[in-house]
């Protein structure tokens, strides 16, 4: 008696089986492609929401630097939405936070508009090099004497009779020597180079315990000083 032969897949069979296992992997590699790009967006939340940890003690301070609440400022001394934070926004801040102990004042340079920004950041740099308390005198000063966005003002010699109008208990000679070497460069690169990681897109930009407010009016940032009390 012949015994039958069992007979395989036929060619047509295989041909028909193989597109199905091709399918498979890839919607096995689609899976996997999809749940990475979800991780990375997961992440990347995860990091905006996540409060950046300045290097408070390498930077100008006014006011308690055990206050609970600490406030950075980046800016371009020849930035006129500056000027006016410093002249109309921030005495609000003194007044109800710094001075009464809540809130610490922090600056760091976003010195991108110009020259005269660079030159600026370096006599502001080698100030505070000399005198924390002073720098804050020069720094508003600086701003409340700022010129025309679109001239050169900032010289060292015009920064230099700046200080020395402004009565800062400062080495005059020293200040300007640190300006024209550029002294304290590397200090003002390390500001800027916060820029990108922070995703600071111009100045005035305002961080409050490591994140950034999202509008610089004073009710904004008021409810934001005071949840971070809470």
């Amino acid at each position: 008696m012949t015994k039958t032969k069992k007979k395989g897949p036929s060619s047509n069979q295989q041909k028909r089986q193989q597109p199905k296992k091709n399918s498979n992997s890839a919607l096995i590699f689609l899976t996997v492609g999809i749940l990475a790009v979800i991780v990375v967006i997961v992440l990347g939340i995860n990091n905006q929401n996540k409060p950046f940890e300045f290097d408070y003690e390498a930077m100008p301070v006014q006011g308690s630097v055990d206050a609970p609440v600490k406030i950075v400022e980046f800016g371009d001394y020849k930035c006129p939405i500056c000027r006016d934070f410093s002249q109309q926004i921030k005495p609000q801040l003194e007044k109800d936070y710094i001075e009464t102990g809540k809130a610490s004042f922090y600056f760091a340079n976003y010195s991108f508009i110009g020259e005269d920004s660079v030159t600026a950041a370096l006599a502001a740099e080698a100030v505070y090099q000399q005198n924390n308390d002073a720098f804050w005198t020069y720094n508003q000063a600086i701003y409340d004497n700022q010129q025309n966005e679109n001239i050169k003002w900032a010289t060292p010699e015009y920064l230099v009779q700046l200080a020395k109008d402004a009565k800062l208990p400062i080495d005059f000679d020293l200040l300007k020597s640190d300006i024209e070497n550029k002294t304290y460069q590397k200090q003002v690169d390390r500001d800027n180079s916060l820029v990108r990681p922070l995703n600071i897109g111009g100045t005035p930009t305002v961080f409050i315990n490591g994140k950034a407010v999202s509008s610089l009016d004073y009710a904004t940032i008021k409810s934001t000083i005071e949840a971070a009390l809470k």
